[in-house]
């Protein structure tokens, strides 16, 4: 049998003690994300997997979440330009509600849309690890503004989000400023190109 790439570099048995893992760009799909989960299974070393523009779409993502379910050490997952959706986004904040140790979570340009951003909102009311969210470029609207200031009211780890280039707009501002008002924790709130005019801006103010 030909052993797959992958699982040469990865072989349990070749001490590999490799704490970075950069697949960025590498077009590796839903199939190279599953040989991938398979050859990490049992390492104990990563901290920081980032799988950028990748075409793993909701199939691939699952793979990932798997390994987040029973990982151990990783601390910093990029998944950014995947096509996620919010299905995706179901798989990710499913594993987040056990995984003990994943600090940063980018999923930025991934069409989660409120739906999807619900389901990660949800399980940060549970999570109790994660500091850095980036949800840039999402198409997130008002209901799901909301949604994440539901969840910054109760969060005490999150300190920082970026919520860049959706569609907030002034009264989903209005929903993040009455939530900063009880969130102690957060201490930077990336609002930049949504849409947030005077009314919105004054509310940001107030809080």
């Amino acid at each position: 049998m030909v052993a797959r790439p992958m699982d040469i570099i990865f072989d349990s048995n070749s001490h590999v003690t490799l704490t970075t893992l950069d697949l960025g760009y590498s077009h590796i799909g839903r199939h190279g994300a599953k040989y991938l989960v398979d050859a990490l299974q049992n390492n104990q070393t990563l901290t920081t997997l980032c799988l950028r523009y990748n075409e793993l779409e909701a199939v691939g993502t699952e793979y990932i979440a798997d390994l987040l379910r029973n990982n151990t050490t990783l601390i910093t997952l990029d998944i950014g330009d995947n096509r996620i959706k919010s299905q995706g986004a179901k798989y990710l904040a499913d594993a987040l509600r056990t995984n003990k140790t994943l600090m940063v979570l980018d999923v930025k340009r991934n069409s989660l849309e409120d739906e999807g951003v619900q389901h990660l909102t949800d399980a940060l009311k549970i999570n109790m690890t994660l500091t850095l969210l980036d949800l840039r470029s999402n198409r997130i609207g008002i209901r799901g503004a909301q949604y994440v200031a539901d969840t910054l009211r109760n969060n005490t780890t999150l300190n920082t989000l970026y919520l860049a280039f959706n569609q907030i707009q002034d009264s989903g501002a209005r929903h993040l400023a009455a939530a900063l008002q009880d969130n102690k924790t957060l201490t930077r709130l990336d609002l930049g190109h949504n849409e947030i005019r005077d009314q919105g801006a004054q509310y940001l103010g107030d809080a």
